[in-house]
């Protein structure tokens, strides 16, 4: 399974970036998977910014929501975030998960959930 992340970059307060990340070798259509976009600053713990369900169910972080939507590309085993309305403290490394959903999980997954990464894409707004 490889995850590869692309779309990010720098961009101005204020402004819009659109990050994808497509999934090779995985079940993306499968039902049952939950796709997972995860950041990460130095210092801190990874943080779940968005997941969305195989039936398209989703969850957002407190910090993003009304800003950011995140959203599949079933067709090209894509998966996308679309930020909005960027902000200093949206600048991270995000991180394209997958993992598959269960019972007890939470409501935004955590690192331990995960199963699959990508490499990270760097987003910095200034």
């Amino acid at each position: 399974v490889q995850l590869v992340e692309s779309g990010g970059g720098s961009v101005q307060v204020g402004g819009s970036l659109r990050l994808a990340c497509v999934a090779s070798g995985y079940p993306y259509g499968y039902g049952g998977n939950c796709m997972v976009w995860f950041r990460q600053t130095p210092g801190k713990e990874r943080e779940g910014v968005a997941h969305v369900l195989s039936q398209g169910d989703t969850t957002y972080a407190d910090s993003v929501k009304g800003r950011f939507t995140i959203s599949k590309d079933n067709a090209k085993d894509t998966l996308l975030l679309q930020m909005s309305d960027l902000k200093p403290e949206d600048s991270a490394i995000y991180y394209c998960a997958a993992t598959t959903f269960r019972p007890n999980m939470p409501t935004m997954p955590r690192p331990r959930d995960i199963a699959y990464w990508g490499q990270g894409t760097q987003v910095t707004v200034s």
